[in-house]
């Protein structure tokens, strides 16, 4: 009885002190604009948050790479980890719940002072004695502290899944546009050699014409010229080629020897992709892992200023034990051997050198940066994803464009050509018409490149399909 009347008297001391309530994160979320500030008018309206965006490329070669590369990335592997750890920490401040029980035996021999008496000394006793118990220390969650430090636990696992989510984005987008890079350079390796080729027909025209006195010396140098110029761009692109491949294999946790081979093989950059389903900016809420995971920074950041104020209320704390004890081993578990305790406490801390008051102000200081950094990540994904729309579009205009001039140089090409054979030109238009020509098919294959990388940076300010949870 005398437990009982002191709990519910602790109780009711608790509650008239109010509770305290956990600090709600500061309402100043920047306005989500409506629509794009750039909309070409094929865009499409309804994204799909769980498509695999590397799949529209239809390259079977980029889907294995990135399938590697969530797989097998060790950066992607140590997020994984620290999601692993954030989820833990939620089950260790849920054991704040629970009592705190210690099981404790042993064997005790003592022997008293006999001269601590007034006057005549006594003959000192000896004892001995075995004891065996439990003891349990249980802190009543009455103003919710533990369940704070829960709910700071629980966001903080969102916000370590969403920036799993965010590094296999970025991981996917980095694979990719590492891919294109590979297969431009391959392309230009190849534009080299095509036109190595035929620069070595134009030398050999050069010289039968000067063999025949129908052309100088100085037309076959020039030819001469045009060619080694070209061929010494060839050992560079090979060593691009295979820093590319170097950088491939480290993104999907590879060695580049496991991976030369099969990607030494030349291929073809996919064809472009003209419409994206981008929706409107308020879907960037939901698509990108970082808004994700600012927002959960912001939700554990708003917890743990409530555990901070929670700490100036007191405490309400259970311990308890029982046990046996005995002279001899042989009665320990005798009914007139057993002891207990039980011993609530209420303490309320006073003073603390202004500790908590400090703490608390930190608390609040960090919420309140939690909150900007909130509203500068819907900021920043927004001007992203409006400057990828802008890039990607505009790169596929550029490649237009470079169409018709290859169209032109190699029409330019043809008659600079038959002109010289016929004495109507001299060798100079030939050696332009190469280069203006060799230049424009490596520019169409740049832009091309540019184009998808343009597109991937598109799918990767979209979220890349994924979300935090």
């Amino acid at each position: 009885m005398m437990f009982q009347r002191f709990l519910l008297l602790a109780i009711a001391a608790l509650a008239s002190f109010g509770g305290a309530r956990a600090e709600a994160p500061s309402d100043r979320a920047p306005e989500i604009p409506e629509h794009w500030a750039w909309e070409p008018a094929h865009i499409q309206q309804a994204p799909d948050v769980s498509d695999r965006w590397w799949r529209q490329f239809a390259d079977p070669t980029l889907d294995s790479l990135v399938t590697l590369g969530l797989e097998r990335n060790y950066n992607l592997a140590i997020a994984q980890r620290r999601s692993e750890m954030a989820r833990a920490a939620i089950g260790q401040a849920q054991s704040g719940w629970m009592p705190s029980v210690g099981l404790n035996a042993g064997w005790t021999h003592s022997r008293s002072s006999g001269a601590l008496g007034k006057g005549d000394t006594f003959k000192p006793e000896p004892s001995s004695y075995f004891n065996a118990g439990l003891s349990a220390s249980w802190e009543i969650d009455i103003f919710g502290k533990v369940a704070s430090g829960v709910k700071q636990r629980k966001a903080e696992y969102r916000a370590s899944r969403a920036e799993y989510a965010g590094t296999m984005v970025s991981i996917a987008a980095q694979i990719a546009s590492t891919y294109f890079t590979l297969r431009q350079y391959q392309q230009q390796y190849e534009i080299a050699m095509a036109h190595s080729e035929k620069q070595m027909k134009t030398v050999k025209i050069a010289e039968a014409r000067f063999e025949t006195t129908l052309a100088s010396k100085l037309d076959v140098a020039q030819a001469w010229g045009t060619y080694y110029s070209t061929q010494s761009s060839i050992p560079m692109l090979r060593n691009s080629i295979r820093r590319t491949i170097n950088a491939l294999a480290l993104l999907i946790g590879a060695y580049p020897a496991d991976i030369e081979e099969w990607l030494a093989v030349p291929g073809q950059l996919p064809a472009d992709n003209e419409e994206v389903a981008m929706g409107v900016p308020a879907d960037l809420l939901r698509r990108r892992p970082d808004i994700a995971k600012a927002e959960a920074e912001l939700a554990a950041a708003a917890a743990a200023a409530g555990v901070a104020k929670k700490d100036f209320l007191p405490t309400l704390t259970i311990n308890g034990s029982i046990g046996t004890s005995a002279r001899d081993i042989s009665n320990l578990f005798s009914s007139d051997s057993f002891t207990y305790s039980i011993a609530p406490t209420l303490s309320w801390t006073l003073f603390d050198g202004l500790n908590r008051k400090y703490a608390l102000q930190s608390a609040r200081e960090n919420l309140e940066a939690s909150a900007a950094s909130y509203q500068l990540a819907v900021m920043t994904a927004i001007q992203e994803a409006d400057n990828a729309i802008s890039a990607y579009y505009s790169s596929l205009e550029q490649e237009g464009v470079i169409r018709k001039v290859i169209e032109q140089n190699t029409e330019a090409l043809a008659l600079a050509l038959d002109r010289y054979k016929h004495s109507l030109s001299p060798m100079s238009d030939v050696i332009t018409a190469q280069l203006n020509a060799l230049s424009s098919e490596n520019n169409l294959v740049a832009a091309r490149a540019a184009s998808l990388q343009a597109l991937v940076s598109l799918y990767e300010a979209l979220g890349g399909g994924y979300n935090a949870d």
